[in-house]
């Protein structure tokens, strides 16, 4: 669930999920035995933090656990928690734990969670480009988010533990990299740099010598917070990585090369932001869902998952191309030596107007595995290849056999000639 502009948004109502408990055995029917799945604080206790309705969590779960399919449960997913809390509430960690106590009691037989989904990227969403409530638009509110994201979700923790003391932090976070010409190339760095922030802070990275320390204390984070996440650090158990085409960003001063809709800026120059394949790189600029775990992998040395592996297309075939090129790129890290847990399609019954950000109600419903418009949501394509590789490990169609347009000549916005010295 979430808020914009004093309206609620909920996906599992919009996509019919929250009606159809049947979606569950559509689901378990595809060898699928490890779910994310909410458990939402907003959704359980709406109101009032003491008046708590696990009606529909009950129901869900309990179906869940008879189909032998494991949760790892959710408790923020991309909103700020209930109406009586915010991001930038001082007491929003406090509060999260104790829900999470909450829940953990409810159900003590889930061993794994995620309390706050990819905290950087609903930081940035909500408190620095303003798309999401409490709809902040300056770097102090961004940094104070975030830190309250991540001190909510070692709180979470520390309180699931006491109930479960094996718990598992599954830790998502959307992941790209930002390419850039040369006179954007402190822009890129800044993002660059930005974009670890929360898995820094969760293991205890953010001390005094690291460069967003000094940032974070200048923009009013306390000081004590930051130690003290530094000094009781929470790492994940396991690093989850949400990578999309989208994720990875190329910036170019060279506006006129570009359609309107990719112009913006920072404050003190315009650029052009699109998506880096978009462009025609040098074949040593990596882009990609193989590149981005190889760095998380490489900095954090601890397991990794990707957690979402979605692609919004009207194409269906493409949706399953980028599916089988996100389990490759797992496959080849796992073949040498990085510890790759796993590959989460997302998401099973589709979104709706996601490719607004959520800020505008025009009904455009994306399908994921399965097609919520129809009654029996019906199978798409993607339903092949996730029974395929859940069930044997490898799909092999034709389909697959073409390149997906993130990889044809054909998507370029700038034609190669012009990239030659795009400096």
């Amino acid at each position: 669930m979430l808020r914009i502009d004093g309206e609620w948004r909920d996906q599992l109502r919009e996509t019919g999920h929250y009606d159809r408990i049947e979606d569950l055995d559509l689901i378990a029917g595809l060898g699928i035995r490890k779910l994310r799945y909410p458990v939402l604080w907003e959704q359980v206790a709406p109101e009032d933090p003491s008046r708590l309705d696990w009606s529909w969590p009950d129901r869900q779960l309990g179906r869940l656990r008879s189909l032998g399919c494991d949760p790892i449960l959710g408790l923020v997913h991309h909103g700020s928690g209930p109406a009586y809390t915010s991001l930038l509430d001082p007491e929003f960690p406090e509060k999260l734990a104790t829900y999470a106590a909450q829940a953990a009691a409810r159900y003590p037989w889930v061993r794994d969670w995620t309390p706050v989904n990819e905290p950087l990227t609903t930081a940035r969403f909500s408190a620095l480009y303003g798309h999401w409530f409490p709809h902040a638009q300056d770097m102090r509110s961004f940094l104070v988010a975030l830190m309250n994201e991540c001190r909510g979700v070692a709180l979470a923790m520390k309180a699931i533990r006491r109930i479960r003391p094996d718990a598992r932090l599954i830790q998502t976070e959307d992941l790209g990299r930002v390419f850039s010409t040369r006179p954007l190339a402190g822009q890129a760095a800044h993002e660059n740099e930005r974009r670890w922030l929360s898995l820094d802070l969760l293991c205890g990275r953010v001390d005094r010598h690291h460069p967003w320390y000094p940032i974070m204390l200048a923009e009013g984070v306390p000081q004590a917070q930051l130690d003290e996440m530094a000094a009781e650090p929470c790492p994940p158990d396991i690093i989850g990585i949400n990578h999309y085409v989208t994720s990875d960003r190329f910036l170019d001063h060279r506006i006129a090369l570009y359609p309107p809709r990719t112009i913006g800026g920072n404050g003190e120059m315009v650029y052009a932001d699109t998506e880096a394949v978009r462009v025609p790189l040098p074949p040593d600029v990596h882009t990609g869902p193989e590149a981005r775990l190889r760095e998380a992998w490489e900095r954090y040395r601890l397991p990794v998952a990707v957690t979402e592996a979605h692609l919004g297309c009207v194409e269906p075939e493409e949706c399953v191309r980028w599916l089988v090129e996100v389990w490759n790129a797992a496959g080849r890290l796992r073949q040498e030596g990085a510890d790759i847990r796993a590959v989460t399609v997302w998401s099973m019954f589709g979104a709706m107007d996601w490719c607004s950000l959520l800020r505008s109600r025009n009904g455009r419903y994306e399908p994921g595995v399965f097609d919520g418009r129809h009654s029996p949501p019906r199978p798409t394509p993607l339903a092949q290849a996730v029974r395929a590789l859940a069930t044997e490990g490898r799909f092999e169609a034709p389909v697959v056999q073409k390149p997906g347009w993130w990889r044809r000549e054909d998507r370029f916005l700038v034609e190669p000639q012009a990239m030659a010295a795009h400096d």
